[in-house]
């Protein structure tokens, strides 16, 4: 392969501590830690981290490792009441101490924080950066930091006025709610709850998703409390009255002072990075100055945000994935292409459909790239995805990963096709692995295999797909990839009868997507191309390379080609570069969900 240096951009492996490494067979819907079981940091060992490393990631995202809320009690440490938790173990997205990890992760949970720094250690010699969550928009009810009290949320708020810039909660006031005390929680009637939380008898908060009421809904995150930057949401998106980038601390809202303190607290720990949780219901100028503060500490840390610019609780006007990376952000979620990828199989979309997002500004090459994670339904689920099975994260994946410079990142299971079947607890069976409860993962447990992380009970169908997704890996560390160009060239094939059409299609790129990547300074090229289709092989495929695609290639009329695919087998084809506009390359057959990436050469 091409030998020029590579760009290292972030190939990012998401993991849930709490399943990853859990061999606990039992998975009792609803069951506790008792008798589910749940990973370990140590179970994050060198067996695995080697393997993962192995596969080609350079990031690794340690999911939910943030002490939350729990219905687990400890030593110093009581569990929370289950009205105002989802399922047992809780969410790893309502936050109980900023500056603590879950005691569930640790042998010893009294020395819980030190096993962790264990944990970063192992990492750091494997070769990882790594990433850990930041929720900022919201925490747990029951928020109390026992590390640093005096920086608990809540401490010194002004709790007789719904807004005050130097809040860090929301306040229910009667001239901003209807209704009235005690707070009354839709847990009512479910085991164990009464409906009530005592804390918020007489002085309420506002919960994570901006409902103001003394009743949230179950359809609330009502497990939650908004958190306060200086701008009373209910007046609207305009937040240009915060500070700038450059503010001093003694003149940005106390809320900034908390969560910078925050960030501090973990990159001095060795933390490399942050997945924020909710990005853009936080105010933009925020980010500017957080963003900038952390960098001083560390120039290379990582900021990735999951963001949605269709959600109207965001806090800007312009396209807000946009506004995130301008604000400093590596990327946030490239969440349009996902739809449109997941809607090939469920809401008839074709793969012209992804044209429009290639024409996205900055953002296109500036966010983050997946095929699944921890709030999306598995690939391999049989309800899902049109039930095509594991084998879609393929072509999925190809495309995805390969049209794009930005990082990229894959769920834990995705690799071995684990199919999130049946409930597990507090969600349901909704296609996802749960993130509330005490499970495990089946098909992971089959390479994990007690913690040898040597894959032996992974069926051959298992082993080929996690054999893929490495060779996808190694072939998107070439510079055609890492700092090349994108070329579409479905917009050239809409005509041509030989570009994947089935039955009685009219018009072509319905299950065939193709598009050329090129990097300039190294000279070299790929012809991509991913056959979407769960059941039909593409017959005597050819692909048009109009004029203008030969220039963006830097080929002149006189050269000769040849077509090798680096991920899909060892076909080759060679062509005169006269011929590409004319008649195109002849590509032969593509199998059903497959892709194939073939050098220039």
């Amino acid at each position: 392969m091409n030998s020029k240096k590579r760009s290292a951009r972030p190939v990012i492996y998401q993991l849930l501590v709490r399943t990853f490494g859990n061999s606990n067979t039992t998975r009792k819907v609803g069951g506790t830690i008792a008798e589910n079981g749940c990973g370990k940091f140590g179970d994050i060992n060198n067996a695995a981290l080697g393997s993962i490393r192995e596969m080609g990631f350079n990031h690794i995202w340690l999911t939910g490792v943030i002490e939350q809320a729990s219905g687990t009690d400890y030593p110093n440490r009581p569990a929370d009441v289950p009205d105002i938790l989802k399922g047992k173990a809780g969410s790893p997205y309502a936050i109980k101490d900023y500056f603590d990890v879950c005691p569930d992760y640790a042998e010893d949970p009294e020395n819980r924080l030190e096993e962790f720094r264990e944990l970063l250690g192992r990492c750091k010699s494997n070769g990882f950066k790594v990433i850990i969550d930041f929720v900022p928009n919201h925490v747990a009810r029951s928020y109390q930091s026992d590390v640093y009290p005096e920086l608990s949320f809540g401490e010194n708020d002004n709790t007789d006025v719904f807004f005050d810039r130097e809040n860090h909660f929301y306040y229910l006031t009667p001239e901003r709610v209807d209704g009235e005390p005690p707070l009354k929680l839709p847990t009512a009637g479910m085991p164990g709850c009464t409906g009530l939380f005592e804390p918020e008898n007489e002085v309420g908060k506002v919960t994570g998703n901006n409902s103001i009421t003394w009743s949230p809904s179950i359809h609330d995150w009502y497990e939650t409390l908004k958190i306060n930057y200086g701008h009373d949401f209910t007046t609207g998106r305009r937040t240009e009255h915060l500070p700038g980038p450059d503010a001093p601390l003694d003149e940005v809202p106390k809320t900034w002072k908390t969560m910078d303190k925050i960030l501090a607290h973990w990159q001095e720990m060795g933390v490399d990075g942050f997945r924020v949780d909710m990005a853009h219901i936080v105010p933009m100028e925020f980010w500017r100055w957080l963003v900038r503060q952390a960098r001083n500490r560390d120039a290379e840390v990582f900021f990735g945000a999951e963001a949605y610019d269709s959600d109207p609780a965001k806090l800007t006007d312009e396209d807000v994935l946009e506004e995130l990376w301008k604000a400093g952000f590596n990327g946030a979620y490239e969440h349009p292409t996902y739809k449109i990828l997941q809607g090939i199989y469920e809401e008839g979309k074709w793969a012209n459909d992804l044209d429009a997002e290639t024409f996205a500004g900055n953002r296109f090459h500036h966010c983050i790239r997946y095929v699944e994670n921890h709030d999306e339904v598995r690939i391999a689920n049989p309800l899902h995805w049109g039930g095509v099975g594991m084998n879609a994260g393929k072509p999925a994946s190809a495309v995805m990963f390969g049209m794009s410079r930005a990082a990229i990142m894959l769920y834990a299971g995705q690799e071995v096709g684990e199919p999130a079947i049946g409930e597990e607890g507090f969600s349901g069976d909704d296609g996802r692995s749960s993130i509330f409860d005490y499970t495990s993962l089946p098909e992971l447990q089959k390479w994990s295999s007690d913690g040898k992380y040597n894959g032996s009970g992974l069926s051959k169908e298992q082993k080929d797909l996690r054999a893929w997704y490495a060779k996808l890996f190694s072939v998107l560390g070439e510079p055609a990839f890492t700092d090349g160009e994108f070329y579409g060239l479905n917009h050239a094939n809409l005509q041509n009868q030989n570009f994947g059409r089935v039955e009685a299609e009219g018009f072509s790129g319905h299950w065939l997507y193709a598009f050329l990547r090129h990097d300039q300074e190294s000279g070299q090229s790929f012809l991509c191309v991913a056959n979407f289709h769960p059941t039909e092989t593409l017959s005597d495929v050819r692909v048009n390379i109009p004029r203008h695609a030969v220039d963006f290639l830097g080929l002149a009329d006189g050269d000769e080609v040849t077509f090798e695919d680096w991920l899909g087998g060892a076909t080759k084809t060679k062509f005169r570069i006269s011929e590409l506009p004319e008649t195109g390359v002849r590509l032969g057959n593509l199998k059903p969900l497959s892709a194939s990436f073939f050098s220039l050469m």
